[in-house]
């Protein structure tokens, strides 16, 4: 991942629908980040456990309870930001943002619904994802129900200024 900014390029995507490359690439840093999160979790909870009474508690003896924490988790990790802000940590690496269909800002009844819907795409065999190519305004099945899209969106502006302040100094 490069972090050299292209001024020009980044104010003019500024607001445009993403597309699915980068929407694959911060799904994927936020996948990523729920399973090692869940796993670090598991293993300090695990150690709480045993250092308690509990001889030899693992979650791998559990996997129902494992199965759900999971998923619990994984709500919370995407839910809760994208009502707070618009973005999950991955979504925030690539200059993503979920906004309602209108462009005004996410609020925790349309985050709730996204998140629940996009298990939707994946049960479709990807066509949810499809979407993505085929539509112009680039909303996948998830957004379409919760009436959402992803929107380029980082301080471009203030990168650009960034750029030209190295640039006159050089």
């Amino acid at each position: 991942m490069s972090t050299q900014t292209h001024p020009n390029r980044d104010i003019r995507l500024q607001g445009h629908y993403a597309g699915i490359v980068t929407r694959l690439a911060s799904f994927l840093v936020d996948a990523f980040t729920v399973a090692v999160l869940y796993a670090l979790a598991g293993a300090a909870l695990e150690f709480l456990i045993r250092s308690v009474g509990a001889d030899e508690f693992t979650f791998a003896d559990h996997s129902f309870v494992a199965s759900t924490g999971l998923v619990v988790w994984a709500f919370l990790y995407f839910a809760y930001p994208l009502a707070v802000s618009g973005r999950t940590f991955g979504m925030a690496v690539f200059g993503l943002r979920a906004v309602r269909r209108d462009g005004s800002d996410l609020d925790g009844r349309h985050a709730v619904i996204r998140v629940i819907a996009f298990p939707l795409s994946v049960l479709l065999f990807g066509f949810g994802f499809l979407l993505i190519l085929i539509r112009r305004d680039r909303r996948a099945l998830q957004d379409l129900i919760a009436k959402t899209a992803i929107v380029y969106s980082w301080d471009a502006r203030a990168a650009r200024l960034r750029f030209l302040a190295k640039r006159s100094s050089a």
